[in-house]
């Protein structure tokens, strides 16, 4: 049987989201959701879609992780930088032309440094050319479920006025995202490519050995900054990811996480007029979180639901059997929510998967949890296994259910 696991999308609108204060943030949009469910805990003009600049290159560090994964290309695989790549501007400034870097040490570049000469040979590695990258950048965003306002047409979030003759021919208009669009990413990154944290937490690497200074993370809210006598003003404890983004058009931008009491949180802030005010309005937005969910698991894996303890079974030895949840279901609630304020409801599977024989752990029922606006569900399986009953046992026990059932008919 295939275990059905309850997957959660950011929600268009959050009952919980809906309720939240005035955090009076000086920002174009912002939004703040729980790591592994994606339950919206607060926005601002969220659908609104802005230039992200270089918070793009989440989806640039997604695609080159999977293509990864799927064995397309190897860490240790070298990249020739191409003339559009040594010639790209903004930050990095780290390749020459035909200079060559192992995948690794680019993608290093590019999620510590937010290298864009790197972003693009990493483009060109995957998609031969950075446009042909950018369609499968566009194609990942509608799987992912994006909303239709997001769009691409570079690997590094740079605008096209900044592309100049390296502008796309095909793919028009501007790379564009909603804070939504930016947390959705996010949370497909730490949920499929978790790895990325441990680059996104290094405060400043060299790129190469021989290098006099080193590449200098534009995190500054990195928790391994609070030592630093420049950032640690702005570091915040359990924080080690995830990407920051600054253009004359986009304003200051960052896609922060940070996990603490077994509860990780991702928050995106768009459209700051300083570099310092992007760092300062997220530290508003994680404190909320923070200091007003919790993590609350509500049932526990092989739990026994009162409103339906036993499923009855068809053509069976036995006529029931017990039942228990398969997994548990975990809420982001308020803290100090109440146990009447989760409603839960089972129901027994259809009838005709309720035949014998029926196997230990099958599943024949669904228990589902209702808070706040938010529904979860879980799979109920059976406990014992079940054998078919024999044909004398069946034809007997029909007998003795006509009668039982003619004899309550008279009575009525």
């Amino acid at each position: 049987m295939l275990i059905q696991l309850c997957t959660f999308v950011i929600q268009p609108k959050s009952a919980m989201a809906a309720d939240t204060p005035d955090l009076k943030l000086d920002v174009k949009s912002a939004i703040l959701i729980e790591a592994s469910t994606g339950q919206v805990l607060f926005e601002k003009d969220a659908d609104t879609a802005l230039p992200p600049a270089s918070m793009a290159k989440m989806m640039t560090e997604y695609l080159v992780m999977e293509a990864v994964k799927s064995g397309k290309i190897k860490w240790d695989d070298m990249v020739t930088t191409s003339q559009y790549a040594a010639d790209v501007i903004g930050s990095g400034g780290l390749l020459a032309y035909k200079e060559q870097a192992s995948v690794k040490d680019l993608f290093a570049a590019m999620s510590i440094y937010s290298a864009n000469d790197a972003s693009v040979a990493l483009a060109e590695k995957i998609g031969d050319t950075e446009e042909n990258f950018a369609k499968l950048m566009n194609e990942k965003a509608k799987q992912l479920g994006l909303s239709d306002q997001a769009h691409f047409i570079n690997a590094t979030g740079l605008s096209r006025a900044d592309l100049g003759k390296y502008a796309p021919k095909e793919l028009q208009g501007e790379t564009l995202l909603t804070a939504k669009d930016a947390a959705l990413i996010a949370y497909n990154i730490i949920k499929d490519h978790k790895e990325i944290l441990e680059y996104t937490k290094i405060t400043s690497k060299k790129f190469r050995e021989k290098d006099k200074a080193p590449m200098i993370n534009w995190n500054w809210m990195l928790e391994g900054n609070k030592d630093n006598v420049n950032f640690k003003k702005y570091a915040y404890p359990g924080l080690d990811g995830l990407k920051t983004g600054s253009t004359d058009d986009a304003g200051y931008c960052f896609t922060g996480t940070a996990e603490r009491d077994g509860i990780r949180l991702i928050s995106v802030v768009m459209g700051t007029k300083k570099e310092p005010q992007r760092f300062e309005e997220t530290r508003k937005v994680l404190d909320y979180g923070f200091n007003n969910f919790e993590m609350k698991q509500v049932l526990t894996a092989k739990l026994e639901i009162d409103s339906l303890k036993v499923v009855n079974i068809k053509k069976g030895v036995a006529t029931q059997v017990p039942v228990v949840t398969q997994t548990g279901v975990t809420f982001v609630a308020k803290k100090g929510a109440t146990p009447d304020q989760f409603v839960v409801t089972a129901s027994p599977a259809d009838e005709s998967k309720l035949v014998a024989p029926i196997a230990k752990g099958d599943v024949l029922g669904t228990v589902k949890v209702t808070y706040a606006g938010t529904e979860k569900t879980a799979n109920l399986i059976a406990v014992d296994d079940v054998e078919k009953g024999s044909w004398f046992r069946l034809f007997f026990r029909a007998i003795g259910n006509f009668f039982v059932d003619m004899i309550s008919g008279t009575k009525k």
